[in-house]
């Protein structure tokens, strides 16, 4: 296999079993003898709980358990469900209602589990949900995207979640009033249902008197860790397991109450209990994405230099704090603020607000999507106000390479960059050039073209610290790792990694991940740590096991250490001949009866994160008779550093971009006034299909990050940071000839259709 520097794509070795139906599933694995599990939800969105009777449920064929709040709180379960609260402008914190395994008094969004029923089959335990008396009591909704409205929780006045800010104030408003040019636009980011192809499930099973505790989700450590807290157990009496996992996209990082709930039969029952959602089931109950309303202005100079930044913004939280909702649209969003550009006078306000729908999290980007959605579509805004060329706007207030290490106003330090590079490569991978006649092309077909540009920035986000042990067996190795696979292809990359720094087979190199008895600590997977961070730490681990295998062989051979050194595929000795491969030291050591070498370890902490930047440059023809929105073509030129396996890095950023087309062409997630969720189905909920998707080109540029030894950068959600803006340019750019000046994402046909006749009307008023 070649070096590390090659940087070659290998396929992915676990599509094998995947394609070949021998994936490990969490519904595939729960045992046997599991019981089921069936929550009984609430069908009306805010509502006082009169009356909940579940005695005739008790009573039905097949059910073991039947368990309400009061039950979970008389065995001592801690029933809270805990989110992460920021800090208010005011220094005081933000609003920290309880969010109940099951539902007390009060629901506060359709779809909040109320009752859990355990039975022998799920049959069974749907049967007994039926007989279940439950009485609410309907309460105002609020469901509208504005401070105020009847309260939800008596914690939050005016729904308010939380007000936060960053920035100088005064400073962006001075600015803003002596600037020669002032642009202000409203910004509408939609919200989406993530839909990974695995919807959630888990079992629970008690193991030689220990919780175990399997789920398909992204991490094990704060499972482990929460199921402790809840259950008042010590932490070594519990374990928690993910197996393969079919996609995550922040979604299933965070608690939900279905794990918990299940542990809680686990325990009581001494029986396995499994549970597994349903399409429409997860539709009403996993953390939404996105949600967010932004009035943003920037200021100019009579240059058009940026000279200030100013957004105001208010950002759905749903029913609860889900555990990481806070600080998306808040710290998240603000370390990629100015993105690219050259500005050190911006303020960012946000205020979160509480609504009777499903909570909101992080989704792929977790913030850096909005942020850049919001930053790129006012570069677009403004260039066309001030008449000036999108791309050369750009470029003008980029930040130089002479620049770098860069202390942005967020006081995120980029440590380096060429982003004018990078867009000049994107402007002849796109031929840009060739733009006018593609558009010609297109009118004389009675067609309307537009091109959108994107130039994003992302901060890696995610536990800057990671262990790998390494563990030399027979066969070959196996690598203990503390990140979650949910697609992505660790097991081929950490292979190759592993096998590019020390000379073993990749297939002989086996990759364990996910069990919190296996693998000591780790910080799971999220906001693109994985390869940089994991890659860090086995990096560091090949140093210890070539020290302690050269220390063997120097006293093997009776030579001085320093005598002893290794090429990434063989030892070499001073002098000698012997020239041994890691594998053969592995087996000496074995036989010389020094197992205590055969298993090494390392953790590191990155002192500062990557930054993996990029353009997107995407081209839509739009048929102006029926409002369909065809995207032609889409090139994106990244710079990820050096890259391990640029196939993979490829896949991610195929897959960051579709998630970024479905939801600026067709995902829109709509509840009516009574907080019913109307999009509860794939019949209703536009998922991207794969005549909406074009060919991706795809090439890179490299500016090695100096924050890890090898140079990288995270790509994972790339993609859909950078999609949605170029996208949105390219609509706004296309229907700018026939008179529209916005429109909001989903661009579906009835949308632009109507945003066409709208300013076919507008110019006949005129």
């Amino acid at each position: 296999m070649e070096k590390f520097g090659k940087s070659q794509s290998v396929t992915r070795v676990e599509d094998q079993r995947f394609l070949t139906g021998q994936g490990r599933y969490v519904d595939d694995i729960a045992p046997e003898d599991a019981l089921h599990a069936f929550f009984v939800r609430s069908t009306v969105a805010h509502g006082q709980i009169t009356a909940l009777d579940v005695a005739d449920a008790r009573a039905m064929p097949g059910v073991h358990l039947v368990v309400t709040a009061d039950d979970l709180i008389a065995a001592g379960v801690k029933i809270g469900l805990g989110g992460f609260t920021i800090t208010n402008r005011d220094g005081t914190k933000g609003a920290a209602p309880e969010r109940p395994l099951l539902a007390r008094d009060r629901v506060r969004h359709v779809g909040e589990p109320v009752v859990m029923i355990v039975a022998d089959s799920i049959l069974a335990a749907r049967d007994a949900a039926d007989v279940v008396e439950l009485e609410i009591d309907d309460l105002p909704v609020h469901v509208d995207l504005v401070v105020g409205g009847d309260v939800i929780h008596p914690e939050a006045p005016e729904n308010l979640a939380f007000d936060w800010e960053m920035g100088d104030e005064p400073g962006a408003k001075a600015a803003i009033s002596a600037a020669a040019h002032v642009v202000t636009t409203d910004v509408f980011d939609n919200r989406v249902i993530v839909n990974a192809m695995e919807p959630r499930g888990c079992y629970a099973e008690v193991e030689d008197g220990r919780l175990h505790v399997a789920f398909n989700g992204q991490g094990v450590w704060g499972k482990k860790a929460d199921l402790a807290r809840h259950f008042g157990l010590k932490p070594e009496d519990v374990r928690v397991t993910n197996p393969d996992v079919g996609g995550g996209f922040g979604m299933k990082a965070m608690r939900y109450h279905e794990p918990f709930c299940a542990a809680h039969a686990t325990l009581v029952l001494g029986r396995p209990v499994r549970w597994m959602s349903e399409r429409t089931e997860a539709m009403l109950t996993d953390n939404a994405g996105r949600d967010l309303t932004t009035r943003a202005t920037l200021a100019f100079d009579a240059d058009h230099r940026i000279t200030a930044y100013h957004i105001d913004t208010i950002a759905n939280m749903g029913a609860y704090n889900s555990q990481f909702g806070q600080g998306v649209q808040t710290d998240l969003f603000s370390k990629v603020l100015m993105g690219t550009y050259d500005v050190q006078t911006a303020y960012m306000r946000t205020r979160g607000i509480f609504t009777n729908t499903t909570p909101v999290d992080a989704y792929r980007g977790a913030g850096r999507p909005e942020a850049m959605f919001i930053l790129e579509r006012m570069m677009d805004e403004a260039a066309r106000q001030l008449g000036v060329d999108p791309w050369q706007l750009r470029e003008k207030n980029f930040i130089v390479p002479a620049q770098f290490p860069y202390t942005t106003v967020s006081g995120v330090t980029y440590d380096v960059g060429d982003f004018a590079m990078v867009l000049a490569s994107a402007a002849e991978k796109a031929d840009r050039d060739g733009f006018a006649a593609r558009k010609a092309g297109s009118a004389a077909a009675g067609k309307l073209r537009g091109q959108g540009l994107c130039y994003y920035i992302e901060s890696i986000l995610g536990d800057p610290s990671e262990t790998t042990t390494v563990e030399f067996v027979d066969e070959g190795a196996v690598i203990y790792v503390g990140t979650q696979s949910n697609g992505q292809g660790h097991e081929t990359v950490y292979a190759q990694f592993l096998s590019d720094q020390t000379g073993i087979p990749a297939d002989q190199i086996s990759v364990v991940q996910g069990d919190s008895d296996r693998i000591a600590t780790g910080g799971g997977t999220g906001g693109s740590r994985s390869v940089t961070v994991q890659n860090t730490a086995t990096l560091a681990t090949v140093d210890v096991i070539v020290d302690a295998f050269s220390a063997f062989l120097a006293d093997a051979e009776d030579v001085d250490a320093v005598s002893v050194s290794f090429d990434d595929e063989q030892f070499r000795i001073a002098g000698s001949n012997l020239t041994p491969t890691m594998l053969e030291v592995a087996d000496m050591a074995r036989a010389a009866g020094r197992d205590d070498l055969l298993r090494q370890s390392a953790r590191i902490t990155l002192d500062n994160r990557s930054f993996p930047n990029g353009a997107h440059v995407t081209e839509v023809e739009i048929d102006p008779d029926t409002g369909v929105v065809t995207v032609d073509r889409y090139t994106v030129v990244d710079d990820f550093g050096n890259l391990i396996n640029p196939m993979l890095a490829e896949g991610q950023v195929h897959g960051g971009v579709a998630q970024g087309i479905g939801q600026a062409l067709t995902e829109h997630t709509v509840f009516d006034e009574n907080g019913q969720l109307l999009t509860a189905s794939f019949m209703d909920y536009g998922m991207p299909r794969a005549d909406d998707i074009p060919m991706i080109g795809f090439s890179t540029e490299c500016t090695p990050s100096l924050y890890n030894p090898m140079g990288m950068k995270g790509c994972g959600e790339a993609g859909t940071v950078g999609a949605l803006a170029a996208l949105s340019n390219a609509v706004i750019d296309a229907l700018w000839d026939v008179g529209v000046r916005h429109v909001d994402m989903p661009f579906t046909p009835h949308r632009v259709w109507q945003a066409i006749q709208a300013a076919k009307d507008d110019s006949a008023a005129a």
